[in-house]
């Protein structure tokens, strides 16, 4: 049975019980109570401000009832009953991570050419069908940052169908969808049979498309393999390598930038590694074919930022880091583009390579996800 005490001040509670010990702010358990009141019962948006809570809130008592914690507070006299499992999934009082800057979150795994045997898959009827196979490969996308499909029809647009499946595609001046096979003076070298580096798309934008989807119409011509790196997995490796590298490639922001056709001009500043606040890594914007001069990395750092980002680079290419497959006729891949970085190996004038692509966000896969995940609970 959970245990809850009043600090002598009413400053804050804390719970414990065989899981460990938590403290929670009066103003913090008042500003996020989930009585009818506070929040409204259909949809859990609040219904109150803040300036609407006394600033001098306190509590003036706190209690286990029926497995509940009700808290009083003051000065308003409102009690709230809190459930001790939901105050555990939102406790903010654990170590600061900012000393551990490119942690990760527990759901998310980072990788390297080892996941090259357990590849995240769905089969795309199924995932149709049944939320609980939907479920299982969202989670996966999540967890590893990309994830494939098969079985999916062969036929033009066919990869709408599957963005259906967890959001909504991300129109950009490519169109809805975009073509990725050879063609005659191509406006982007993605449209050639030349190997790329592994990159995230699109870092020229602002916000960048946080999903991308690469879905196969045919695939008879030679070589052409897709390849995945798990940026995070590579901002990490350069930590353990270089702090100084890490730190100067986090701290200062690259530019990017696209004007490869009319009527665009598309321009971004950020950083290669992107933290947040908390130090945990936020994503990766790694695109030498996109790259401006960089203006924002002071002179005397700029000699070493090269050379993190050369050696980023190298990490990336590292053949240890990669996992690689081929995209036949009706199979694809989703990637998590603010983490996961993508490539191809050149192909061969002989037969052909017709894959299809667009974008999507992550804020939609995560919502699907988390409503399959309510349902099922």
């Amino acid at each position: 049975m959970p245990k809850i005490d009043r600090s002598a001040d009413g400053d804050y509670v804390t719970l414990q019980d065989q899981s460990g010990t938590l403290r929670f702010h009066a103003i913090w358990l008042r500003d996020n109570a989930q009585d009818d009141l506070t929040r409204a019962p259909g949809n859990g948006q609040k219904l109150i401000a803040l300036r609407d809570i006394p600033p001098d809130t306190s509590i003036a008592d706190a209690r286990m009832v029926n497995g509940s914690v009700e808290v009083t507070f003051a000065p308003e006299n409102k009690t709230v009953r809190f459930d001790p499992d939901w105050m555990r999934d939102n406790a903010y009082d654990q170590a600061g991570q900012t000393e551990n800057a490119g942690w990760v979150p527990g759901d998310i795994e980072t990788w390297d050419n080892g996941l090259v045997a357990d590849i995240p898959v769905g089969d795309y009827d199924r995932l149709r069908a049944d939320d609980a196979a939907r479920l299982r490969w969202l989670d996966a996308l999540c967890c590893f940052g990309f994830a494939k499909v098969d079985g999916m029809p062969v036929k033009q647009g066919a990869l709408f169908d599957l963005v259906a499946l967890f959001g909504f595609v991300r129109e950009t001046n490519y169109g809805r969808l975009f073509e990725v096979r050879t063609q005659v003076n191509p406006t982007n070298l993605a449209y050639t049979g030349l190997g790329l580096q592994a990159h995230t798309d699109n870092p020229y934008r602002d916000p960048v498309p946080t999903v991308q989807v690469l879905y196969c119409l045919e695939s008879s011509a030679a070589g052409g393999e897709n390849m995945v790196v798990d940026g995070f997995a590579v901002a990490q490796r350069l930590r353990g390598e270089n702090a100084r590298y890490f730190d100067l490639l986090s701290r200062h922001c690259a530019r990017f930038e696209y004007a490869g056709e009319a009527g665009v001009c598309l321009r971004s500043k950020r950083p290669v590694i992107e933290l947040a606040p908390d130090g945990a890594l936020r994503g990766v914007r790694f695109n030498n074919r996109s790259m401006a001069p960089p203006r924002d990395v002071p002179f005397a750092d700029m000699a070493d930022w090269y050379a993190a980002l050369r050696r980023f680079g190298e990490i990336v290419d590292d053949p240890a880091m990669e996992v690689a497959f081929r995209l036949e006729p009706g199979e694809a891949f989703v990637v998590d583009n603010t983490r996961v970085l993508h490539a191809r190996k050149g192909y061969s004038g002989a037969g052909s390579r017709w894959l299809q692509g667009c974008y999507a966000d992550m804020d939609g896969l995560r919502s699907t996800r988390d409503s399959l995940a309510e349902a099922t609970q």
